[in-house]
């Protein structure tokens, strides 16, 4: 017998206006994701898509309209909802003076997940070794990038927002984040992709909306992408995410250094207010 069907879509907007002063971010946004399913959202420099995902996140409060996220006002009840949400903006919004092991541990904790995922996360996106234990000051866009992803995948949330994922980074990256999404899908989670590199996005999209002028113009379905194979050389574990069995890159010759709390660490996350903005990469860093 097949399962019962979710009570609720993962996202609903009906008749959605979201405006900038006086300037209007979305013009009156009709679009569903049913739980489970992968989207893309395609238009032009400027259409509104990063709009729509920053209202999914409760960053953006609607002017007029409707918007339900995981059955929840996005607005109202914002900390419930992003605590089941990931968020993965242009921006890394990571702490500068916090070495990448830190901004890692900070930012799951934040978003009230359990850090136990954080080492495999680590291993599949080559964060290892000295790389640990570098300051996010010094690392370059790509790696910001890497970790603001290792933060989503510590994380496995219900619902992920991604607004263009694949920039920034370099092919093997892009290759392990395709890889990702699809596992992220087969295990049932909701991904929203907001990209106009539609050569990356399409073959992992269940189906497409257009975005024009704040408003969705158009639908049209892709392929469902296939459960992916996971990579020989690992097998997951009961402790690691729905997502385990990516090849990770390869590991620092110094070694890798397990990521645990040291008295430094602790308390200079403690002296960060979680409820600081930016401080769990867009929702508060929600990725």
């Amino acid at each position: 017998m097949a399962p019962p069907a979710p009570p609720h879509p993962a996202v609903l907007l009906h008749d959605a206006v979201a405006l900038s002063g006086r300037f209007p971010l979305l013009a009156g946004v009709d679009l569903e994701v049913a739980v489970g399913e992968t989207v893309l959202v395609e238009g032009p420099n400027g259409a509104g898509k990063t709009s729509l995902l920053r209202v999914c996140a409760g960053l953006v409060p609607l002017a007029s309209g409707e918007a339900v996220v995981l059955g929840l006002d996005p607005v109202r009840h914002r900390n419930q909802v992003r605590r089941r949400i990931g968020l993965l903006s242009h921006a890394s919004h990571l702490y500068d003076d916090l070495t990448v092991n830190e901004n890692l541990r900070f930012a799951v904790r934040a978003s009230g997940a359990d850090t136990d995922r954080i080492g495999e996360s680590c291993e599949r996106w080559g964060l290892t070794g000295r790389l640990l234990r570098t300051s996010a000051a010094k690392l370059s866009a790509g790696q910001r990038r890497r970790v603001a992803l290792a933060v989503l995948t510590a994380r496995w949330p219900e619902l992920w927002l991604l607004d263009e994922p694949h920039a920034g980074l370099d092919p093997a990256a892009r290759d392990i984040l395709d890889r990702l999404v699809g596992e992220a899908g087969a295990s049932g989670v909701t991904v929203v992709i907001a990209s106009h590199e539609l050569g990356f996005v399409e073959s992992l999209a269940d189906r497409a909306v257009t975005v024009t002028g704040g408003r969705v113009t158009a639908h049209r379905t892709l392929g469902a992408h296939p459960t992916p194979t996971p990579a020989p050389a690992q097998t997951p574990t009961p402790t690691q995410p729905p997502g385990a069995g990516l090849t990770p890159a390869p590991e620092d010759p110094a070694g890798a250094t397990p990521v645990t709390d040291s008295d430094r660490p602790v308390e200079r996350l403690r002296s960060v207010d979680p409820a600081a903005p930016g401080t769990t990469g867009e929702v508060a860093h929600v990725a």
